[in-house]
């Protein structure tokens, strides 16, 4: 049955879209969608520690770091733009469901900035793992908007060809820094003199929000890279396969970004020389996700690294720097293991 456009929203002509959260994840689906609608799209900046602070003033101090800092990228789109754009994503699948904080989010945005004027433009995707109610969700957006079916329709097939796009891309990447990483290692294992250094490879485990946030993360990257580290992204292999992977870990996690996470840990360990596990202070799923994960995974040296507002960055360094020593002495015959 076609969709009786009810454009309530049709007023609605430069959208606002934080930078955090679940952008980082179907970011070029939804400003691919808008834009197809006819609507100007406005990221907020990166994050900064202007937008962390003001974050942290206008939450409660319970919220986890990332929270904080998507209220201040809220904050920041007020004024040039006529809404902003919060989804929400439920959990109606128990094993692909988010943390409750992207569920709550237009609530908690509307309720935060009500005296503020900010109207929030927002769909309800209850089931992330079927398509078809994902794509009726922002169809039904769209035509209260204003959007006939058939723009509709063009703009949602637009929106998930440029996430995959950008998935793929993402994905080939990864494989062709593993296969360069395969090919410097075997030079410097055939090297019959023994002074070629074998490359370093270490996978970074962060939620996307995370581990492509340069403020957030940006120093555990650059301390890594400035070691002469080749850093690999958990959440850029194949999401399909490591969801699938995921399974052999548990069959009962109820949280698709912690699923993915898992899963590209179990397809890249033997690849891999150390994993870094990054949280954000006090992310639930991580707290129980992460901990499981330092229990199961064996043969592969782990740090774990948990970042708040109130964290300075030099101890962080110095674990860094101290945990890539460590490998770099094992990986010279250091350790032996009986």
């Amino acid at each position: 049955m076609a969709l009786k456009p009810q454009p309530d929203l049709a007023d609605i002509h430069i959208v606002g879209i934080p930078r955090g959260f679940l952008y980082h994840r179907y970011g070029p689906l939804w400003e691919t969608f808008l834009r197809e609608l006819g609507r100007e799209v406005i990221v907020s900046d990166e994050t900064d520690r202007a937008i962390v602070e003001t974050g942290t003033v206008l939450s409660v101090d319970e919220c986890c770091l990332a929270s904080k800092a998507y209220m201040g990228h809220v904050d920041s789109l007020i004024g040039r733009c006529d809404a902003v754009f919060v989804p929400c994503y439920a959990s109606c699948d128990p094993r692909a469901g988010f943390c409750t904080k992207f569920q709550a989010a237009p609530d908690l945005v509307a309720n935060t900035f009500r005296d503020r004027g900010v109207r929030v433009l927002s769909c309800l995707v209850e089931n992330v793992s079927k398509p078809k109610e994902v794509r009726r969700a922002f169809t039904e957006m769209a035509a209260r908007l204003g959007a006939s079916p058939a723009l509709a329709k063009r703009a949602w097939k637009a929106g998930v060809r440029a996430l995959e796009d950008a998935r793929r891309a993402q994905a080939a990447a990864q494989e062709e820094t593993l296969r360069l990483l395969a090919e410097y290692r075997a030079v410097a294992a055939s090297d019959p003199t023994g002074t070629q250094e074998r490359p370093l490879a270490i996978l970074l485990v962060a939620h996307p929000y995370l581990a492509h946030d340069e403020y957030l993360c940006g120093t555990i990257v650059e301390s890594l890279e400035a070691m002469g580290v080749t850093v690999l992204f958990a959440d850029e292999t194949n999401h399909a396969r490591a969801y699938k992977a995921s399974f052999e870990f548990t069959d009962t996690l109820p949280w698709v970004v912690n699923r993915e996470l898992i899963g590209s840990i179990l397809l890249l360990q033997d690849k891999v020389d150390g994993i870094v596990l990054v949280s954000a202070f006090p992310c639930g799923p991580d707290s129980m996700t992460d901990d499981a994960i330092m229990r199961y995974i064996q043969g592969t040296p782990i740090l774990n690294l948990m970042i708040d507002a109130q964290s300075g960055t030099a101890g962080v360094e110095t674990r860094i720097e101290s945990f890539v020593d460590i490998l770099r002495y094992h990986q010279k015959g250091g350790y032996v293991h009986g």
